[in-house]
């Protein structure tokens, strides 16, 4: 013979509280996620605006030619109009310099994943180790004082013209010193009240880095992501300018000598229309985050 257990009134009442709860952080979230990316979603619009207002600015109050000089609308006519007679399309136009743009796009993702990934790990050796860091942090501090052209004779030198390894090494070099800078700040800031309940309790340096300097460094690691993205894309336009000889970056030196203006402005008006898209969605990606984890401050 069974017996059907039935919940008592005090639980079922304990329950209603509780599902309540739920449903009211689940708004919540579903709210701040609306919010987070309507104000990204005006930002973006915002900085595309005064970008294009500035082009056209600086075209209208200067004596460069129009012939040489092109704004937002000779690049959107060229992009996607097409006139009668003309020797090619708007969509040859759009084809060969996506093309060039998306080589300058993997060169980019080169520099910023490596730069990251480096800057980060020596970030956390120094927080580990002083000596670590009074070993290499004079060494970093010297390439960094150093103009990246003048040395990057001889990082291709080292690595070969051409080649993927000097296309890195420029990108991570511009990427790196910055990123180290943020990230190494961010892990500074952990409390050390934190840190010392992990060493309490038994747990390694690593551990207290891990558990706490880590997760408090957050909001530097996600500023040290988006700063590293424009540098990421100059990186790489540099490299390809001395280097390799592809992308954006190889072409517009061919496209000013063989008075490719068209060709010219528009490259350049994607490339950074590009960088700025991918800038404001690391910040997304920030504030999505930093949400999720209650550090709503980076939501202003």
């Amino acid at each position: 013979m069974s017996t059907a257990v039935t919940p008592s009134p005090a639980a079922s009442a304990s329950a209603a509280p509780s599902a309540d709860v739920s449903a009211r952080l689940r708004r919540e979230q579903a709210t701040q996620l609306l919010r987070s990316t309507g104000v990204w979603a005006f930002n973006l619009a915002l900085t595309i605006v005064i970008v294009l207002a500035l082009w056209q600015a600086l075209l209208t109050f200067t004596d460069i030619s129009p012939y040489v000089a092109k704004g937002p609308v000779d690049v959107w006519n060229f992009l996607f109009v097409t006139e009668e007679g003309a020797r090619s399309t708007a969509a040859e136009h759009r084809e060969a310099l996506w093309a060039l743009t998306q080589t300058s796009l993997k060169d980019s993702a080169i520099g910023f994943v490596v730069g990251m990934v480096v800057a980060t790990v020596l970030a956390v050796l120094f927080t580990l180790s002083k000596t670590v860091e009074a070993g290499v942090m004079p060494l970093a501090l010297l390439l960094r004082s150093i103009p990246l052209v003048s040395i990057a004779p001889v990082i291709i030198l080292l690595t070969g013209r051409g080649s993927a390894a000097s296309v890195a090494t420029i990108g991570t070099i511009v990427v790196l010193f910055p990123a180290l800078a943020s990230v190494l700040f961010g892990l500074s800031r952990a409390s050390p009240q934190s840190l010392d309940l992990v060493k309490v309790y038994g747990g390694s340096n690593l551990a207290a880095l891990l558990k706490v300097a880590i997760p408090g460094a957050l909001p530097s690691l996600f500023a040290a992501a988006r700063v590293s993205v424009p540098g990421a894309v100059t990186g790489a336009l540099l490299a390809e300018w001395l280097s390799t000889g592809k992308g954006v970056g190889g072409q517009i030196q061919k496209f000013n000598a063989s008075a490719q203006f068209d060709n010219l402005w528009a490259s350049v008006a994607i490339i950074t229309f590009i960088t700025l898209v991918l800038y404001n969605v690391v910040q997304l990606v920030e504030n999505l985050v930093l949400a999720r984890m209650g550090m709503t401050q980076q939501l202003s």
